[in-house]
């Protein structure tokens, strides 16, 4: 008998799972946007998608086509750790996503921008750029909405 570990490798506790009416072009569009590298893919007879993973910087994301009334279509919000913002960023909308707001520094020490992919998940797309501490964070924030 072999040990079977609660989490497979390759993966790890929270793992996103993504449900769109359009699984295969949302697989396209995260390969376009952000690299992903497609691990498996499960088509239907149909041709829509029964299961597929991708991989993003090291992480599993899990997705399939919307299969009513039991897999509607969802939204997710998802926050991904990159390099170079900006990049990214531009990357994303030139392969399809909506610019939200554009990449900024942020009084919680990460540069972030957002987009919504064509399936209507908002992905924050970050760098950390600071360490700042909690009572750092609140001391900011509250001086922000002083000014706000």
């Amino acid at each position: 008998m072999t040990d079977v570990q609660p989490i497979p490798d390759g993966y790890t506790a929270v793992t996103p799972y993504l449900v769109a009416e359009d699984a295969a072009g949302l697989i396209d569009f995260l390969t376009n946007a952000f690299g992903a590298v497609e691990r498996m893919r499960m088509p239907m007879p149909d041709g829509s998608i029964a299961h597929a993973e991708v991989e993003i910087g090291g992480a599993a994301v899990m997705l399939g086509s919307a299969m009513p009334p039991e897999f509607p279509p969802t939204q997710a919000q998802i926050h991904l750790y990159v390099e170079d913002v900006d990049g990214v960023y531009a990357q994303a909308v030139t392969a399809g996503a909506t610019a939200v707001t554009e990449p900024e520094d942020q009084f919680y020490g990460e540069r972030i921008g957002r987009v919504v992919d064509p399936a209507g998940n908002v992905w924050s797309i970050a760098t950390h750029v600071e360490d700042v501490t909690p009572e750092q964070m609140m001391e900011r924030m509250a001086a922000m909405m002083d000014e706000g």
